[in-house]
């Protein structure tokens, strides 16, 4: 049988880096999205809403996919809601597939949210797991909405007969427009306003963060990591980490961006300087950077996640992930941190979409 691949979230981060790496390695991929993306050659969109039934069953009656990827969830304002929202995202979708018996495989993206906490308690005292992170470490005795997600997996999985995998990336490296966790393209819109206004590109987070050891996720390497566990057999029904495969400290990685920029870095300086605040008045700024440069996306808030970003560098504490068990299954691609976010910075720059 052919591979059918239905990329839930087909827009985002995770999910348009998956499409284009399944598209390259020969697959009948489909891109499911509230507004899907129809910039990817070979890529076939799916216009459906995942909280309307009716929509899914409309939307997906004439496809039968054999794999299924979950990349996409919805951020709300309380925990409570996160769970309910979410798990019922994935709920809906599942049950609109169970009557095709095509679904083979369904692979589903959280994160170290699964460790660290949700929003409301992220990396708080009482919440601070050991490092590294392992896939072994027990659920937190809190509310999560992955645990839901997950929870709503196994629940179909068991029904329906399909394997599954849980993949848990750190901070995911890549481009994407109007994403909710976006990094990389934060830092290098802040870095750009930094370098056009001369305002110090000044390191937002904690002391713990700027000198502690840390990793993030290319989402390349995702990409990678979600094919491999839903065509491998020894990686059904399994939970895996996914990072770049090295370490680093910001205090080293943050002057290194800057050069990039051409712009001079100012570290950890006894405080926090959060982004949202560093940014909450940029959009203006922006959108005349926008005009001036001919870019192609002038709302600041389509580009950057600042709030996001200074969850992650502002932890209480060093944050880096075990990789050992995807590897001892064979899984071993790597990919330098560094060339990580220079490809990134390259690629937004040449889409004109930074200065």
């Amino acid at each position: 049988m052919d591979n059918i691949a239905l990329v839930v979230g087909a827009s985002g981060i995770t999910g348009s880096n998956l499409a284009e790496k399944l598209i390259e390695k020969g697959w009948t991929t489909y891109g499911l999205a509230r507004n899907p993306n129809t910039n990817l050659p070979g890529l076939q969109p799916i216009a459906a809403d995942l909280l309307q039934p009716e929509s899914l069953t409309e939307a997906l009656a004439d496809i039968k996919p054999t794999h299924v990827y979950i990349t996409s969830w919805m951020r709300n304002d309380t925990e409570a809601e996160n769970i309910r929202v979410n798990s019922l995202m994935v709920r809906n979708l599942l049950r609109a597939l169970s009557g095709k018996g095509s679904v083979q495989h369904v692979a589903l993206v959280t994160g170290l949210k699964h460790y660290l906490g949700p929003f409301e308690a992220y990396a708080k005292e009482g919440f601070l797991p050991v490092t590294p992170l392992r896939e072994t470490h027990p659920r937190l005795d809190i509310e999560n909405f992955y645990y839901a997600q997950e929870d709503e997996v196994y629940a179909a999985a068991e029904r329906d007969g399909f394997t599954w995998s849980i993949h848990r990336p750190h901070t995911v490296i890549g481009k994407a427009v109007g994403n909710l966790m976006n990094m990389g393209t934060t830092v290098a819109v802040y870095a750009s306003i930094c370098k056009e206004t001369g305002r110090p590109f000044r390191w937002p987070g904690s002391q713990a963060q700027w000198n502690g050891l840390s990793d993030v996720t290319d989402a390349r390497v995702l990409a990678e990591q979600l094919i491999w566990a839903s065509t491998t057999d020894a990686a059904r029904n399994q939970a895996f980490n996914i990072t770049n495969g090295d370490v680093f400290r910001w205090s080293t990685l943050w002057h290194q961006l800057a050069g990039w920029f051409g712009i001079e870095a100012v570290g950890y300086d006894g405080t926090t300087h959060p982004l949202e605040n560093e940014m909450a008045t940029d959009a203006d700024l922006w959108r005349n950077m926008a005009a001036q440069y001919q870019l192609k996306e002038p709302d600041l808030n389509r580009l950057a996640s600042p709030w996001h970003t200074d969850l992650d560098l502002g932890r209480p504490i060093e944050v880096m992930t075990d990789m050992s068990k995807s590897r001892k299954l064979g899984f071993t691609v790597y990919q330098s941190t560094e060339d990580s976010f220079f490809d990134l910075f390259a690629q937004l720059r040449n889409e004109r979409l930074i200065p």
